[in-house]
C-alpha cells in the first residue's frame, strides 16, 4: 500500500469504529485475523470471533468519535495514532490510542491496540 492508500485506510477503518459498524468492521480484516486490546490481551483469532466481540463492545460503550492523528508504513502494513472522544464531545473523557497493523492481501492480519486515558486538560 502506499502511503496515501494507508492514510484512506486507516481514516476509513476508524470511521467504521466510530459508526459501531461491527459488519464494516469485520470487512476490513481477514478470516483468521488476530485482535488485540486491552480488554482481550490474549487475543481474539478469527472474524467471527472479533465480530461476536465488536457487537458486545458496541452494546455496552458510550459513542466514540476516532480521529486519526498520523499513520507510518512499516514493512508489511503501518502503525497509526488516533485521539478518541467518549461520550457525546468528549465528556466520558478523551484517549490516545496506537495501533500496530500488519496486512495480508489488503486485509488486516494481526491488529494490537494500545490505548491510555487524557486528562481533562489534553488536546488532540
Amino acid at each position: 500500500m502506499s502511503p496515501m492508500d494507508i492514510e484512506r485506510f486507516n481514516a476509513d477503518w476508524l470511521q467504521a469504529w466510530t459508526d459501531k459498524d461491527a459488519e464494516k468492521l469485520v470487512g476490513f480484516y481477514s478470516a483468521d485475523t488476530v485482535y488485540k486490546d486491552p480488554q482481550v490481551p490474549n487475543g481474539l483469532e478469527g472474524r467471527e470471533a472479533l465480530r461476536a466481540y465488536l457487537q458486545t463492545l458496541f452494546g455496552s460503550t458510550p459513542p466514540m468519535t476516532y480521529v486519526p492523528e498520523t499513520v507510518w508504513a512499516i514493512q508489511g502494513g503501518f502503525c497509526g495514532r488516533w485521539y478518541c472522544d467518549i461520550g457525546d464531545g468528549g465528556k466520558e473523557g478523551k484517549m490516545r490510542g496506537f495501533d500496530l497493523v500488519l496486512m495480508e492481501n489488503s486485509l488486516i492480519k494481526h491488529n494490537e491496540v494500545y490505548v491510555h486515558p487524557l486528562g481533562e486538560a489534553a488536546s488532540a
